[in-house]
């Protein structure tokens, strides 16, 4: 049998579906299973055990030139993971006799089994401003919280279903080869490193709203450098190099080591520096679902979002320590906050520096 999945298009989503891959080759173990992603997550999948092949696509290619690339692979049928019409569209166009997906608007013509939406699914809606301050100024806070199988892994786990999968969770996996740690190590100049290497990502690039504030990253990582010794690795992406610069240039230089690699690594050279990591301090971003993907524990203030609903890792699982705000008007899922940032600024440097000095073995 071969299977085409469409992957998801952005870097955490891509990481919440491996539970669902890893269950459809538990399903086929010998089937030949493709993956279609776009060209920019390509080496996230590389040597991944649930994948016999990937096939990526530019920026900018059209809907049939997918489709006819597709064609060629001849596949027996295909499991569409993004909501999206377009991506009902290029299997469609590929001709696949069977095309699997959730039911949505306009994309349902496209496929010949829609699967229903989960009955304990939870839509992240965006509250507008008049909400959020009903929320701070007449309603109590509310200290509800989601089941785990709110989780947005069992999305995928619940349409991976649909061809007779185990629907059952299991962690999300990302692999790294040992050589291709080597060979980050001796580009990145850590062969003879001795200290405990320390992660920290800053950035996030849905919006501000999603960002602990830089000057309390600067105050957490000058606490946890003078009590650990520990080299840090700044990460992020080229947008991000003022943030990691600003940071880098206030940490003591002083017999301290810090490498600062935003816009500086490939994908895979990304992901064998996660894996050196002890642990990881970052915001809600695709690297904190690669870190904790490969095995490296991460340090997350949240407040704009919900870690009941994208939290990295098995939801539950006690290495993953996301610090929750206790504004009413969390999680709001908004870009920017329409208000004062409270969210963010009540996670307090102190509560972030105990919590990576214990994920470090510092405590």
């Amino acid at each position: 049998m071969k299977i085409l999945v469409r992957g998801t298009n952005w870097l955490g989503d891509a990481v919440m579906t491996t539970p669902a891959l890893l269950r459809l080759r538990e399903k086929f173990p010998d089937a030949h299973i493709a993956l279609l992603c776009t060209e920019k997550l390509r080496g996230l999948w590389l040597n991944h055990p649930a994948l016999s092949e990937i096939i990526s696509f530019a920026p900018g290619e059209s809907v049939f030139a997918i489709g006819k690339k597709l064609r060629t692979g001849k596949f027996d049928l295909a499991l569409v993971l993004p909501n999206s019409p377009r991506s009902a569209l290029e299997v469609f166009l590929a001709g696949i006799p069977q095309r699997i997906g959730y039911a949505r608007p306009w994309r349902n013509f496209f496929l010949t089994q829609t699967a229903a939406q989960r009955a304990d699914a939870v839509k992240m809606r965006k509250r507008s401003v008049a909400e959020i301050k009903n929320l701070i100024f007449h309603l109590p806070i509310s200290s509800s919280q989601l089941p785990n199988s709110a989780h947005q892994i069992h999305e995928y786990l619940h349409l991976a279903a649909a061809l007779g999968t185990n629907a059952e969770p299991l962690p999300p996996q990302l692999f790294v080869a040992p050589e291709e740690i080597e060979a980050a190590k001796k580009k990145f100049d850590l062969e003879k490193n001795d200290r405990p290497i320390i992660g920290l990502n800053p950035g996030a690039e849905y919006g501000p709203a999603k960002r602990w504030p830089v000057e309390k990253f600067i105050a957490a990582a000058k606490e946890i450098q003078q009590r650990t010794n520990c080299t840090w690795l700044l990460f992020g992406g080229k947008s991000d190099a003022t943030i990691t610069n600003q940071i880098a240039s206030q940490l003591p230089s002083a017999n301290s080591q810090l490498l600062n690699l935003a816009g500086k690594t490939s994908l895979r050279e990304l992901m064998a520096l996660l894996k050196l990591c002890r642990v990881l301090l970052t915001n809600d971003t695709g690297p904190m679902h690669v870190a904790a993907a490969l095995g490296t524990p991460v340090v997350v203030p949240f407040g704009s979002t919900s870690p009941e609903l994208t939290g990295p890792g098995l939801p539950g699982d006690p290495r993953q320590r996301l610090l929750k705000s206790d504004a009413p008007c969390s999680p709001c899922f908004l870009r920017e906050c329409p208000i004062d940032f409270r969210c963010m600024n009540s996670i307090s440097v102190e509560r972030v520096v105990e919590v990576v000095l214990e994920c470090s073995g510092a405590l």
